[in-house]
């Protein structure tokens, strides 16, 4: 009697030793998830307001600037310009999207299906003909410079307003066509939602980066390749180097921008095809939210940076701009303080070659 009463009174002793210590070890998880949950939060809200403060300003002032711009000058408006009025309207529509995308830390409109399909529809047809057209205007640039503007059928006003339109319904097409196909095949499912489809996914990785950013690299290493074996002009060179810098700030940006979020799905995605069990659970965003927020956060300033580097380094769109403010402008000091911000004068034109005029076109 005593042995045993003992002994029960020892295993409640250890039983209820062990239940406090399994108690405290839940404690301590719960209480480190929340400590990493709390600085997940505080880092990626300082990152958010970094990108609210700098970069998107520029991607949504720039993208207006451009469209009043170019939509003013109708009259003047050149087959680069209506490519960058289309590639404006879609980074616009993206940088405008951009602040719901960045402030959604804790992902909260995620955990509803179709709220989750319907924003990731919409990012997908703009993503998609920002990307499209950045490739386009690579190819453009290449036939400008590899042929006669003058007796080229590619490069008409016509051509390039059914490209447009193409590219636009080729991003739309690109976006729809899976989905209707994922959406018979998930028919009934309560809690699915378009963007976690492993599918679609490896389609983002091929046809909306590696293809394009292929192309462009192509397109932009046969431009290359023309601008150093061209004759040496004396008064081309200078353009020429203007021209080179161009394409190495066109490639790097695209590049910087749009790799971190491809490497990033790409890695889900090769975990998926090693181990197909992982592909309906949590995803690398949740496994790391900082990393995930700092990816998109790369993506987006893509389209907050296109504005300067396809119009506002050309001489061009800033003597369009120069002419703009000049007609708007109701004072003579904001008038002279743009003028010397700008620091622009409308160049004048010789007939030195041809290939001198189209070097001016291509990196306008």
């Amino acid at each position: 009697m005593d042995v045993q009463g003992s002994s029960t009174i020892s295993f409640c002793e250890n039983g209820t030793e062990q239940l406090k210590a399994s108690s405290s070890n839940c404690s301590g998880t719960i209480l480190a998830d929340d400590m990493d949950t709390y600085q997940f939060y505080i880092v990626g809200l300082f990152l958010s307001c970094l990108y609210t403060i700098f970069l998107f300003p520029i991607g949504f002032i720039g993208n207006i600037l451009i469209l009043v711009v170019n939509l003013n000058h109708r009259d003047r408006m050149t087959i680069p310009d209506l490519y960058f009025v289309n590639l404006a309207v879609a980074d616009l529509i993206l940088v405008a999207d951009s602040l719901i995308e960045v402030f959604n830390l804790n992902e909260k409109y995620y955990d509803i299906a179709i709220l989750c399909t319907f924003m990731s529809l919409f990012l997908q047809v703009n993503m998609y003909s920002s990307i499209f057209f950045l490739t386009w205007m690579s190819f453009d640039r290449y036939v400008a410079l590899a042929s006669t503007m003058s007796t080229s059928p590619l490069r008409t006003i016509e051509h390039a307003k059914l490209s447009c339109i193409l590219i636009w319904g080729a991003s739309i097409l690109a976006t729809l066509l899976p989905f209707t196909i994922v959406q018979i095949q998930h028919r009934g499912e309560v809690n699915f939602c378009f963007a976690n489809v492993f599918e679609i996914q490896w389609l983002e990785v091929t046809i909306g980066f590696l293809v394009p950013f292929s192309v462009i690299g192509l397109c932009y290493s046969l431009i290359v390749r023309t601008l150093m074996r061209a004759q040496k002009h004396r008064g081309l060179w200078p353009r020429r180097q203007k021209a080179l810098r161009m394409i190495v700030v066109v490639v790097l940006v695209f590049f910087i921008c749009w790799l971190p979020e491809n490497v990033f799905i790409s890695i889900q995605l090769l975990q998926g095809t090693a181990n197909p069990s992982r592909r309906n659970a949590t995803t690398l965003w949740h496994d790391y939210p900082l990393t995930g927020h700092i990816v998109n956060l790369a993506a987006f300033s893509n389209s907050c940076l296109n504005p300067i580097i396809y119009s506002f380094l050309g001489e061009t769109f800033r003597d369009k701009v120069r002419l703009y403010v000049k007609g708007k402008a109701s004072w003579s000091a904001l008038y002279r303080l743009c003028q010397h911000t700008l620091d622009l004068q409308i160049p004048i034109r010789n007939d030195a070659s041809e290939l001198t005029q189209i070097l001016i076109d291509s990196t306008a």
